[in-house]
């Protein structure tokens, strides 16, 4: 069974070319610094293929079934969205994990209760370091 992210943005009026060059930017470095070659990253739909006129950004990212990964993976794509977040202003944004809503912080950014702890980490085999 997978799960999955999903992210969305919406509202009244269209990225502006700053917004759009900001998406690219986020995109493109969060690619770069993506921990494995092999799994789903940060994934934007194309905007041709949505229709609906409020939508700024959709996309999704199913996430590893190996625990291992599941934390650097989920990790990395929560912080590429609180980037995206803080590139698009004046935005509706909701991201969840299949059915649950990930809330925003406005300090912390989205985030999950244990995803960066060094303890669940280590239990996991130390493969990831929330640092």
């Amino acid at each position: 069974m997978s799960v999955s992210i999903y992210y969305s943005a919406r509202r009244a009026t269209p990225l502006t070319e700053a917004e759009s060059a900001a998406v690219e930017r986020v995109v493109t470095t969060r690619a770069k610094s993506f921990p494995y070659d092999d799994e789903e990253s940060l994934y934007l739909y194309d905007l041709a293929d949505r229709g609906r006129g409020d939508e700024l950004l959709t996309g999704s990212t199913k996430l590893p079934t190996d625990p291992d990964r599941w934390l650097p993976v989920t990790a990395h794509v929560l912080d590429s969205v609180t980037e995206l977040r803080r590139a698009v202003g004046d935005a509706e944004w909701h991201v969840h994990l299949d059915d649950t809503d990930i809330p925003w912080d406005e300090a912390a950014g989205y985030d999950l209760p244990g995803l960066r702890d060094p303890d669940l980490a280590a239990e996991l085999g130390g493969l990831y370091d929330p640092e």
